[in-house]
């Protein structure tokens, strides 16, 4: 396993070959280049196809914690995309009241202005659900997209598809170390995993542990048990002050971690900075994060070595590509939050596929939830993990069919 400090970390991201279309071009990166909504004066909108074309119908299919959402354009084509899971029904609402309008009746050819539209015309309300409805239009483009120009979205891109490396994801804060250590062992030797993630503190903990001496008895445990080959990622999920933030991550550092994902409360960006000038380790964090004026500051001041936007708490697969061309110019590897299996994972991997800048994928390794039970009867083919890596679904757009019956189980809305 190779151990990078932070500067050699940037000088590997940089290094990444640059695909021909993506449009992630290494610049010094200065915010003095006021990149508004992340477009500074070098970005290209995209025009993937031709003009012409209107929107004039957006649906939502909502069950449980998840909503599909399929967009129509007045030549009968469509596209299908899916809001953010967990309290889907109030993304739901907030797409048919606060979003769908500045949609309906446009080009779907300009999706860089249809999103930035949208933002502007919420500035008053620039909450999560916002954003979350945001991404199921967008997704949805996006497919629509792949399915005119029949290639998958990557291919859009100037990418391909191929297998995506992923890492194992452990969500439980209530498992042993010792019990951490002898399922990831499990999964390294069944699904070859070469990497794996833990829970360390307390969520949003102010400085406590989930019982006490945990997180130090399983940084070591899991590390000892794994051997050296395996690369480590621990996530604090806000839990730190600075001064115990380092400490911890000093104790990551001698067991040759990876990556301390949100060792600070994320809101707080300049305890984030501080932990991360201390240490000689990666520092990740922005998974809550969805304004572009955030990522700016986070990346301005090298809060994060690794940016983990969420796709579908961002606000789309367009804003996504945004934050990682923000990222590529900073010389800053993407590996985005996915803690689920839904079509978010989908549209995860065609988003890696296709940038210079990424390294692997999250996969939990926990029990199918309700919302992976969900998720798996409402699309095909299911994400695998077979020798450490997903197979990318190949059809045009998302490449997956959504399953009929699930759509007429599911609340049905439209904007039209």
């Amino acid at each position: 396993m190779i151990k990078l400090d932070r500067r050699d970390f940037c000088r590997l991201a940089l290094a990444a070959p640059v695909l021909a279309q993506t449009r992630l071009h290494a610049q010094t990166f200065s915010a003095s280049k006021y990149p508004y909504f992340g477009r500074d004066e070098a970005y290209e909108a995209f025009r993937i196809i031709g003009e012409g074309l209107k929107i004039v119908k957006i649906e939502s299919f909502t069950k449980k914690s998840l909503a599909v959402i399929r967009i129509q354009t007045d030549d009968g084509s469509v596209g299908y995309g899916q809001i953010s899971p967990h309290d889907a029904d109030i993304s739901s609402m907030m797409l048919h009241r606060k979003v769908a309008k500045h949609f309906l009746g446009k080009d779907p050819a300009h999706i860089d202005d249809l999103n930035d539209e949208c933002i502007l015309a919420n500035r008053k309300f620039p909450c999560t659900f916002i954003y979350r409805a945001l991404s199921g239009v967008d997704t949805a483009i996006w497919d629509l997209y792949g399915k005119i120009k029949n290639k998958p979205v990557v291919e859009l891109l100037g990418g391909r598809v191929r297998p995506i490396p992923a890492y194992g994801s452990s969500m439980s804060r209530d498992i042993t170390p010792e019990d951490e250590a002898a399922r990831m062992t499990a999964l390294r030797d069944s699904k070859g995993f070469n990497a794996f993630k833990m829970k360390i503190g307390k969520a949003a903990g102010r400085d406590q542990d989930q019982w006490p001496g945990r997180t130090e008895k399983l940084v070591p445990t899991v590390r000892k048990a794994l051997g050296d080959q395996i690369e480590l990622l621990a996530d604090a999920n806000s839990c730190y002050t600075p001064p115990r933030a380092i400490e911890i991550g000093r104790m990551l550092e001698d067991n040759q971690f990876f990556l301390f994902e949100e060792p600070c409360p994320y809101w707080e960006l300049e305890w984030t900075a501080e932990v991360a000038n201390q240490l000689k380790m990666p520092v990740g964090g922005g998974e809550q994060d969805n304004e572009m004026a955030q990522w700016r500051r986070m990346i301005c001041m090298n809060a994060v070595d690794i940016a983990q936007f969420d796709i579908g708490y961002l606000g789309g697969f367009t804003r996504a590509l945004r934050v990682a061309r923000l990222a590529h110019q900073a010389g800053k590897l993407c590996v985005p939050h996915n803690s689920g299996i839904s079509l978010v994972s989908v549209f995860t991997l065609h988003l890696l596929a296709a940038i210079p800048n990424s390294k692997f994928m999250e996969f939990t390794i926990e029990a199918p939830t309700e919302t992976a039970r969900e998720s798996k009867a409402m699309y095909a083919p299911q994400l695998q993990v077979t020798d450490g890596s997903v197979k990318m679904p190949e059809g045009p757009g998302w490449g997956i069919t959504i399953n009929r019956d699930w759509l007429e189980s599911a609340t049905y809305e439209k904007s039209e």
